[in-house]
């Protein structure tokens, strides 16, 4: 994840391939940082602060300003987004209109998971070029990034599950089932980064008690997840907040092996959704707050506080150790 020559060219394809049927008028995107690599080492050497939210910029009338002010007092190390950056299509008008005067300004420290909004253009094409490599290698959406003590995969998780999705879109990248490309990497990647901490992120919820439900083609990834002993899971999708128990990939608490995982699809998209029936292991929820989750990753553990926009009074905050 670098600003590599071919990388650039890879995000040149996404956006020709992205902006034939997504831009109204000519656009010119703003330049890439050359270096968008997180940094090694965090401002507080004992911990990275990072921000999270999903389902953000709605073009028009989201409320991503909003969200965008709290990432900017709260300074973190990096900005993870979770999905459906931008509504209703994720065209490169929607990119540059709404999401880059707000939370693009926070895109040269920015890891982005692919939502299924994105993919309502051709290959989500402008989502790739627009987030210059943060957003792994065009048009696979997976990629790995150290920060502080904690190793972070960033994951695809359009896997055709939800109808909002087109039907082609898990053939692009192979798809999250057990012997898929995806899960042979991930299985790689964490045997080859054994670290005390693990993030893993990606958009649809393996766990929610949100009206969307639980995605359970992510069944297979949360699997190879707790078998390495990773530690968080980050997703949006389900418009609302959410806190879960650590849980196994069959939907069961394990206080000792499983993941604990938080739903943020609170990114600035209005209206949030409603609960449809508390999932078992669901420890906290919220369906009338914006914010963002504020994570604190620490050497052995990590904290968590959710930071309403102003006017808000719902928070939720905790810490825990990473496994052993």
């Amino acid at each position: 994840m670098n600003g590599s020559a071919s990388a650039r060219a890879l995000g040149a394809l996404a956006l020709a391939a992205g902006c034939l049927s997504t831009c109204t008028r000519p656009r010119e995107l703003p330049p890439c940082d050359e270096s968008p690599a997180l940094p090694v080492a965090p401002k507080d050497p004992a911990a990275a602060v990072i921000v999270a939210a999903g389902d953000i910029a709605e073009c028009p009338g989201g409320r991503q300003e909003e969200t965008a002010a709290l990432v900017e007092q709260i300074g973190p190390d990096a900005v993870f987004t979770l999905g459906d950056t931008t509504y209703p299509n994720g065209a490169l008008d929607e990119f540059l209109d709404c999401y880059h005067p707000s939370w693009g300004k926070f895109r040269s420290i920015t890891r982005a998971v692919v939502g299924n909004h994105e993919y309502h253009a051709p290959r989500a094409g402008p989502f790739f070029v627009y987030f210059c490599g943060g957003a792994g290698a065009p048009f696979e959406g997976r990629a790995s990034f150290d920060i502080g003590a904690w190793h972070v995969v960033m994951l695809n998780s359009n896997c055709g599950g939800d109808l909002d999705v087109p039907s082609s879109v898990s053939d692009d990248f192979g798809g999250c089932g057990p012997d898929s490309p995806q899960a042979r990497w991930l299985k790689e990647d964490l045997a080859a980064h054994p670290s005390r901490c693990t993030l893993a992120m990606w958009h649809h919820a393996r766990f929610t008690s949100g009206e969307h439900g639980s995605a359970d083609s992510m069944r297979d990834s949360w699997r190879i997840l707790q078998d390495a002993g990773v530690d968080v899971v980050l997703a949006g999708h389900a418009h609302l907040y959410e806190r879960f128990a650590p849980m196994n990939a069959d939907g069961q608490i394990d206080v000792v092996r499983g993941v604990r995982g938080f739903v943020v699809g609170t990114g600035g998209k209005v209206p949030l959704h409603a609960v449809d029936e508390v999932h078992n292991g669901s420890e906290v929820r919220n369906i009338d707050t914006l914010g963002v989750l504020r994570l604190e990753l620490r050497s052995e553990g990590y904290a968590w506080r959710f930071v309403p926009v102003s006017g808000g009074s719902f928070t939720d905050e905790g810490e825990a150790p990473c496994h052993d």
